[in-house]
């Protein structure tokens, strides 16, 4: 679903080139939920900004679904970002002057792809989130997790290849963090939805397939989940950063 090979960002900051991605290589199969995990200033934004296309790489390919996306022109990047992409960020980014649902069909709306049958789709989401009940409801009148699980919905609203996370349980409590996660694998196993998220957080990366763990811009390590559960597995993704930042 994504490959990205040998991938490269730096940026210039008067005479100093810092280089940020230093030949990241990543796949991330379809229906999967895989996280890429480091500690600040290790990559994971930039690298989730090369992949939506917001920044563009020193070199390296991207490829989304098939689709090199370097190859494409910036009207054709507009559509694969609302089309073939959703979006989940740290600060839920929903309209105030919205109410939930149509929170949900926002990226719909802006596509002009809006017809009974996206009607249907987002009265799904509601549904598979838990958030039905406050289907009517604005922004401000719900919590932190209900606002998280409607910008997941949103996200999926127009049926996109990838979902790309940045720090989703950043602002969040504890009890709210998980609804959000259990959100994620929801999206995965009931819609089969292909998620990418960047965290810092290793509880959270505990609940993905993979996790993809990222030090200066280089990829250090791939754990799998495997069959161990989810609280030997978070104990494996301690002991794995713990020993690079001994190393």
């Amino acid at each position: 679903m994504l490959s990205v090979t040998d991938l490269h960002k730096s940026y210039q900051v008067g005479r100093t080139r810092y280089e940020v991605l230093r030949g990241v290589s990543l796949e991330v199969r379809k229906g999967e939920f895989v996280a890429v995990m480091g500690p600040s200033g290790s990559g994971k934004t930039t690298l989730l900004n090369c992949i939506s296309c917001y920044l563009p790489a020193d070199r390296g390919e991207i490829t989304l679904g098939g689709q090199s996306l370097a190859q494409l022109d910036e009207d054709a990047l507009a559509r694969v970002r609302n089309r073939q992409l959703g979006f989940v960020f740290q600060d839920f980014l929903l309209l105030d002057g919205l109410t939930v649902r149509e929170n949900i069909l926002l990226p719909a709306i802006l596509g002009g792809q809006v017809s009974g049958q996206t009607e249907a789709r987002a009265d799904q989401l509601c549904d598979v989130f838990g958030i039905a009940a406050i289907a009517a409801k604005y922004p401000a009148e719900i919590s932190g997790g209900e606002k998280q699980r409607t910008a997941v919905a949103r996200a999926l609203i127009n049926q996109p290849l990838l979902i790309l996370a940045d720090e989703p349980t950043g602002n969040l409590d504890s009890k709210s963090s998980r609804a959000v996660i259990d959100a994620f694998g929801q999206a995965r196993d009931a819609l089969g939805a292909t998620i990418c998220m960047v965290t810092h957080d290793s509880f959270a990366a505990s609940f993905c397939d993979r996790v993809v763990i990222l030090r200066d811009g280089v990829v250090r390590q791939t754990l799998a989940r495997g069959g161990g559960g989810r609280s030997a597995f978070q104990d494996r993704l301690l002991d794995a950063i713990r020993a690079m930042s001994e190393a």
